[in-house]
């Protein structure tokens, strides 16, 4: 049997004692195995020969920070040779004749790529179910949902399938995800991974860019390994090698389940949710300073959010509008109905939100709040109504986590308790200062 550590089969990899062909091979089974969980929807047709070439180049010394471990992108993302269908049937599915530039950067650290893993339409939502292919299903209840948008991926690490994954958060299409499947997801502050602001830190009408890059993993020297090779640069696993989480003590962190949904959704936490987020705030005590944090967030949040995430899609050249889901073709029709004066001052608002969550924030070294607010919903919760039934569905179900994007600062889901039916539960971190490594170190020191 091959270690469920990431960073222990890099190693191995490394130093010779594993060949990438056996290791391609073995996961090339394992998703084979797992077809019912439809996490994968595309399976690389070159997978042995990527892993060939890469015991090869092992042999003559080239190695990467990744050099031979498999992995497996979202279908959001380019990948050549592979065709891209962003979960719509309403375009087209052409073949890719060159990477995304975190595809690239990950495949220059050595990765062998195995396929594409399974999406919300245009990575939408917390779940991840559209009309292309079968819905990703959860490993440890596969009648519910491994999250979204980077559920396929989640399922897949979860599984054993991948041995580590990188996804994408634009309102915590990371954190939903790995909390649903029992794993460390990282949301990276904006720009710390710089494939993600290669065309600047706002979109195009001025609002914060909403999403980022980051890690899935089994535990945070995995994540850790994973978001330096997504950098280029070592930092975050030596942080976690070293002394440093054993000298992490005394933080001042503030709790609070309070969400900027409030002011038009109920929001309240399962009682799952409620042990969880107990446990978590348990756990941190041991070593920190823990204390409620009273926080007052803007009654327009919900509004001002929901026009600058869905702006993008009145843009994307749709085959067939009939094809397309009832969230995307709903939220499509009104950004198309919104003027530019309505998006600029949307944009220009949610600036000024992310600041005053950055300024009441910053009061603490971390901010912890529940990661999700239930355990994840059953396949089809969200798709049975309307699409504003849907989306209320989605903020009830991860109230805490598009504020972390609308901020651009860090934040990471951490698995800390299992319920009664075996399905694990998570608590979230928020660093205000982006400090990417202190999380991470609360992460390992909450993993012993």
């Amino acid at each position: 049997m091959f270690p469920s550590s990431a960073l222990k089969l890099r190693d191995e990899l490394a130093r010779g004692e594993i060949s990438s062909r056996e290791l391609t091979e073995h996961y090339l089974n394992r998703i084979e195995q797992h077809q019912d969980l439809g996490a994968f929807v595309h399976v690389a047709e070159d997978a042995m020969s990527a892993a060939q070439a890469a015991d090869e180049a092992q042999v003559r010394g080239e190695l990467g920070r990744l050099h031979g471990l498999p992995t497996a992108f979202k279908d959001l993302n380019d990948v050549a040779g592979m065709p891209t269908t962003y979960g719509s049937a309403a375009v087209d599915h052409p073949v890719a004749t060159r990477d995304h530039s975190l595809v690239q950067r990950l495949r220059d650290e050595g990765v062998v790529i195995l396929g594409k893993t399974q999406v919300p339409e245009f990575g939408l939502s917390s779940h991840s179910e559209n009309l292309v292919a079968p819905p990703s299903r959860n490993p440890f209840d596969p009648q519910r949902s491994s999250g979204g948008s980077s559920g396929g991926q989640a399922a897949a690490v979860a599984a054993g399938m991948i041995p580590v994954g990188p996804g994408s958060d634009g309102g915590g299409s990371v954190r939903i995800p790995a909390a649903a499947c029992g794993l460390i997801g990282l949301k990276p502050s904006l720009g710390r991974v710089p494939s993600d602001v290669q065309d600047g830190y706002v979109d195009p009408l001025g609002a914060p860019k909403l999403a980022v890059s980051g890690p899935l993993a089994h535990d945070a020297l995995d994540a850790a390994m994973l978001l330096d090779a997504m950098r280029g640069k070592d930092h975050y696993l030596p942080l976690l090698q070293g002394s440093y989480p054993d000298r992490l003590n005394w933080l001042n962190i503030g709790f609070s389940a309070q969400s900027p949904f409030e002011s038009v959704y109920d929001i309240s936490l399962a009682p799952e949710a409620q042990a969880a987020f107990k446990r978590g705030l348990e756990l941190l005590g041991e070593r920190h300073r823990v204390q409620p944090a009273d926080l007052d967030y803007a009654a327009d949040y919900p509004e001002t959010f929901a026009t600058v995430w869905t702006n993008g899609l009145k843009d994307v050249p749709i085959n067939d509008e009939s094809l397309l889901g009832e969230l995307a073709r709903d939220y499509r029709r009104r950004a198309a109905g919104r003027s530019l004066e309505q998006n600029l001052q949307a944009g220009s608002r949610l600036k000024q939100i992310a600041a005053d969550f950055v300024r009441q924030w910053s009061a603490y070294d971390v901010i912890a709040t529940p990661a999700m607010a239930s355990i994840p919903p059953l396949i089809g919760h969200y798709t049975q109504s309307t699409a504003d039934r849907d989306y209320m569905l989605q903020c009830q179900y991860t109230p805490y986590t598009s504020m972390v994007n609308v901020a651009s600062v860090a934040a990471i889901t951490i698995p800390v308790t299992t319920t009664n039916d075996g399905l694990p539960m998570s608590i979230q971190l928020i660093s205000p200062r982006s400090d990417e490594g202190l999380l991470l170190a609360l992460a390992a020191q909450m993993q012993v």
